[in-house]
């Protein structure tokens, strides 16, 4: 595993004992770049527009589609130290 996956890793479990639940929008990062992070570019089809959530969630990843697996993981572990620090 390379350093940068483990951080990844850590990053994960220490997303889930954040003294404060981030805002809707930085939630929504965190997913994404989680998302681009493990499992690559979107796919599938876009949730109906009665899942809202869902629909928020693919949205965001969608964003961050061409993003490199490695850059993603890097802007997730930099967004869940930007958190605890805060």
């Amino acid at each position: 595993m390379s350093d940068l996956a483990a951080r990844f890793q850590t990053a994960a479990e220490d997303s889930k004992k954040l003294s404060q639940r981030p805002d809707n929008d930085t939630l929504l990062k965190l997913y994404a770049s989680f998302k681009q992070g493990s499992s690559g570019d979107v796919e599938g089809k876009r949730p109906g527009f009665t899942d809202l959530v869902g629909r928020a969630k693919y949205d965001a990843w969608a964003k961050l589609k061409g993003t490199p697996k490695e850059e993603a993981m890097q802007q997730y572990v930099d967004l869940v130290e930007s958190l605890k620090n805060a």
